[in-house]
């Protein structure tokens, strides 16, 4: 079901908001990892360098006992969740239940190619030569977004789409 892009009348690639369901499944994903999170010791939870809101908002939930209650505290940390980078704290829990270093240090990779990508301009095409697969309008695109979205405070929503396009295109 793949498309094909489609460019507005400065060739620049329209990018389409993500579907109601993407955002549905991303949402499921975060609720999910917060749960996962309400399941950490004290200590743990404190090396996730967290939001004291989200930390709040876990604890919280550790002291109610009714399932209604319960369930509605998830769904707002689940909202909560929205404001933090999932990556990391992914590798983090990963790291704690087993997970091989190898992953984690990729993911790591990763993370310092998307940041160079944002702070050097030579970044692109170094990653280019190395992955020419990789889709250069969108990368483009998405750089270019990203730094807006941070000079503009706004949600990290393009900075975190080109963690996934480089997890598409770089093997581990």
């Amino acid at each position: 079901m793949h498309h094909e892009p489609e460019y507005d009348e400065f060739g620049n690639e329209i990018i389409l908001p993500p579907s109601k369901t993407k955002i549905k499944k991303q949402m499921i994903e975060l609720q999910d990892l917060g749960e996962k999170l309400t399941e950490l010791p004290t200590n743990k939870l404190a090396e996730l360098d967290l939001p004291e809101r989200l930390v709040d908002a876990i604890r919280e939930l550790k002291r109610i006992n009714k399932f209604g209650a319960q369930r509605r505290q998830l769904q707002f940390i689940g909202r909560l969740m929205r404001e933090v980078e999932p990556e990391p704290i992914i590798a983090k829990l990963d790291a704690w239940n087993g997970v091989s270093v190898q992953h984690t240090a990729w993911l790591h990779l990763i993370e310092r190619w998307r940041d160079r990508l944002i702070e050097d301009s030579d970044a692109l095409t170094e990653l280019l030569a190395a992955h020419p697969q990789a889709d250069a309008q969108r990368l483009r695109t998405l750089i270019r977004n990203a730094i807006k979205e941070k000079e503009l405070l706004k949600p990290p929503k393009s900075y975190r789409e080109i963690f996934q396009v480089l997890r598409e295109i770089m093997p581990e």
